[in-house]
C-alpha cells in the first residue's frame, strides 16, 4: 500500500504539468482575441483582403471546426464582394491533422484533469492534515516543474523560434501539407509565423499563470500550517 501510495503520489505530480500546459493550448486554440489581435499586428486584412467582418468569421469558423465532429473544413468569405472558398484541398488537409493536435491537446487535458481532481478528492476524504500537506507539497512540485519547463521552453523560443517550429511540425506530422506558399495559401497569409511565435508566449502565458496560482496557494497552505505546528 505505501508503494502504491508513492506512486499515486507521483502520478499526481507528472500529471500537474500536462494538465497545465494542455489547458494553456486549449485556451489560446479557443481565444477569439488571440486570433483577432493577430490579424490586426500582422495587417493580414491587407494581405488577404478580406475586411474585418470576414476575417472574424474565419476566425470564428476555426474555432468551431476545431470543437466540431466535422472531418474536413469547408469554409466561405466574402472577399470582392462575391462568396469564396478560404482554403484549398492542401489547406483543408493540413487542418485536418491539427485538428487531430487539438483532440490529442483536449484528450490529456481531460484524463490528467479526471486524474487530479480523484486524487486530491481521495486525499481531502481522509480529513487527515498529513494527507493535506501532501496533496498541497504536490501542487507546489508540479507547478515548479511546470515552471522549469516554461523557462526551457521560453529561452528555447527566444534563442530559435523558427528551428523549435520547424522540428515541432516535422515530429507531429506525417505529411507535408504544413509547407504552404506565403503567396497564395490563405491559411499562411491569416497565420504568419510571427503570429505563431505570439501565440507561444500566449498559452505560455496562461500555463506559467495557472502554475503560480496553484502553486503559490499550495505554498501558503504549507507555511500557515508548519506555524501552526510549530
Amino acid at each position: 500500500m505505501k508503494i502504491l501510495g508513492i506512486v499515486a503520489k507521483w502520478l499526481f505530480i507528472l500529471c500537474l504539468p500536462i494538465l497545465l500546459l494542455t489547458a494553456g493550448i486549449g485556451w489560446g486554440a479557443n481565444s477569439l482575441w488571440l486570433y483577432e489581435s493577430g490579424f490586426q499586428k500582422y495587417n493580414v486584412s491587407l494581405t488577404t483582403d478580406l475586411d474585418e467582418e470576414e476575417l472574424e468569421k474565419a476566425a470564428k469558423g476555426l474555432i468551431s471546426y476545431f470543437n466540431s465532429d466535422e472531418e474536413y473544413i469547408s469554409l466561405t468569405v466574402v472577399k470582392a464582394g462575391k462568396p469564396f472558398e478560404l482554403f484549398n484541398q492542401r489547406e483543408v488537409a493540413h487542418l485536418k491533422d491539427v485538428k487531430g493536435l487539438f483532440r490529442l491537446d483536449y484528450r490529456l487535458l481531460l484524463g490528467t484533469l479526471i486524474y487530479v481532481l480523484a486524487y486530491a478528492g481521495a486525499s481531502l476524504f481522509w480529513r487527515r492534515r498529513r494527507y493535506w500537506r501532501r496533496l498541497a507539497w504536490g501542487g507546489v512540485v508540479g507547478s515548479g516543474i511546470t515552471l522549469a519547463l516554461m523557462l526551457a521552453l521560453g529561452l528555447g523560443a527566444l534563442l530559435n523560434f523558427n528551428q523549435l517550429f520547424l522540428q515541432f511540425h516535422l515530429i507531429s506530422f506525417a505529411n507535408e501539407f504544413w509547407l504552404l506558399d506565403p503567396t497564395k495559401d490563405y491559411l499562411i497569409m491569416l497565420f504568419p509565423q510571427g503570429f505563431w511565435y505570439d501565440a507561444a508566449l500566449f498559452c505560455g502565458g496562461i500555463t506559467t499563470g495557472l502554475a503560480v496560482i496553484l502553486g503559490g496557494v499550495a505554498g501558503v497552505y504549507l507555511r500557515r500550517t508548519r506555524q501552526q505546528n510549530s
